[in-house]
């Protein structure tokens, strides 16, 4: 299988998010979970997205395990691969985002200056003179500077960008971009020119950002959201280098009957909400955090409770709490075993409900999201239609439970009745 196009994705549901933009704009397209075996058969398509869980994990793990992936999408032909990061750019000032960075580029070969945007007009993320913005604020005065691993409190990409990364970041600013790819690559060449190793391109509309996947394709490395995958994918498209045939959308849709649920981690505002409007049309359980770290009888009261109506139709296990609640956690329990806590519980009530016949999954956070999967030891998936933007149905490929239905939704990610539009679309 020769592919057009790679990605190396930070998180789960961000790999997700980017695959559905792929699909959307015209590439057949699978995500992988990890690197995978020799042995998995993947379907004939135009883009990979590679799976991995390198956000938060130290940064030489992260730059030993995206360079791995790096060498195995190069080896299936893909000719540019796409670092994807979170629209939000959350991270610390120790990286990963600078140094997986540096080090896709070293592994490329190539000593130009990588683009680097988070911005995504769909979802409200735009970046203005190196800035972030979010639904028009800047990323510190939002709502999402408090993420729960990675508070973001500056809005200066450049400044961020050049606190985790060795070498010199420049800017590439809306006038240049505007101006057309020719006014792009000149800035570039000057940027080249004075020692910089990674720019932040600014991008306000989807035009932007055509623009950048234009000129992005035809270097070897890449850094960015979903945006800059819709860029990208355009660009090939318009080259006429995509085939026919091949798995297509429709395919991962698919009906696969068994049981339905709902497990949420996420304790994003948007998510509280969507649990509230869910138990209006079925039953929700909400775990207790804190007795969730003290031990397994939280768990195992949950399975109980699932037992007790999951045959009469779809079930909602939430360990979701309010940000006060999980600070306060985080205060006494310490910020990595608290997470790490609930999403071992997750991703065991997760297998469970699988293990009873749930067939068609929807999971909500992104960490909650990476640790049921690996647990499920799911290898691929097939990318489906879009239940909300940024997140598709996906389709199991080569995992020994059999086909299955998921949706891995982020926290912030759809409206209100996220979870009964995605229940919805998998049959």
């Amino acid at each position: 299988m020769a592919i057009l196009l790679g990605s190396i994705a930070d998180d789960y549901t961000g790999a997700s998010d980017l695959a559905n933009t792929l699909t959307k704009n015209g590439l057949r397209t699978v995500q992988t979970v990890g690197i995978p075996d020799p042995s998995l058969a993947l379907p004939d398509v135009d883009a990979v997205v590679v799976s991995l869980k390198i956000r938060s994990v130290p940064t030489s793990d992260a730059v030993r395990s995206a360079t791995s992936a790096e060498q195995w999408l190069r080896q299936r032909g893909a000719g540019h691969v796409l670092y994807k990061i979170c629209s939000t750019f959350d991270s610390t000032d120790t990286g990963n985002i600078g140094p997986v960075t540096e080090a896709l580029n070293h592994a490329a070969g190539e000593g130009g200056v990588v683009l680097v945007t988070p911005a995504f007009p769909e979802t409200g993320r735009t970046v203005y003179l190196g800035h972030l913005f979010v639904g028009g604020q800047p990323l510190n005065e939002s709502p999402l500077k408090d993420h729960p691993l990675n508070p973001m409190h500056d809005a200066n990409l450049v400044r961020v960008l050049t606190r985790q990364s060795r070498g010199a970041v420049g800017l590439i600013d809306l006038a240049a971009i505007e101006a057309g790819p020719g006014a792009v690559k000149a800035r570039l060449d000057a940027l080249r020119a004075a020692g910089v190793t990674a720019a932040i391109a600014d991008a306000i509309f989807e035009r932007d950002l055509e623009t950048l996947g234009e000129i992005a394709l035809e270097t070897p490395v890449s850094t960015g959201a979903s945006g800059l995958g819709l860029g990208l994918a355009r660009a090939l498209v318009r080259s006429g280098r995509i085939s026919s045939g091949g798995a297509t959308p429709a395919d991962a849709i698919r009906p696969v009957g068994g049981l339905s649920a709902i497990v949420a981690g996420s304790c994003s505002k948007a998510t509280l909400r969507q649990l509230d409007i869910a138990e209006r049309s079925m039953p929700v359980l909400r775990l207790d955090p804190e007795r969730l770290l003290a031990g397994p009888d939280e768990i195992a009261a949950a399975l109980s409770w699932v037992g007790d109506r999951i045959a009469a139709g779809p079930v909602a296990v939430a360990a979701s709490a309010a940000p006060e609640t999980v600070s306060r956690l985080q205060s006494l329990y310490g910020r990595e075993a608290s997470g790490h806590a609930i999403e071992t519980a997750t991703s065991i009530i997760a297998a469970e409900l699988v293990a009873r016949g749930v067939r068609r999954l929807v999971v909500a956070g992104g960490e909650t999201s990476g640790a049921a999967v690996d647990r499920l030891a799911i290898p691929a998936f097939l990318i489906g239609p879009e239940i909300a933007p940024g997140v598709p149905v996906l389709r199991t490929v080569g995992n020994a439970q059999g086909d299955m239905l998921l949706a891995l939704k982020s926290g912030n990610f759809g409206g209100e009745d996220f979870f009964a539009a995605a229940l919805a679309m998998m049959r």
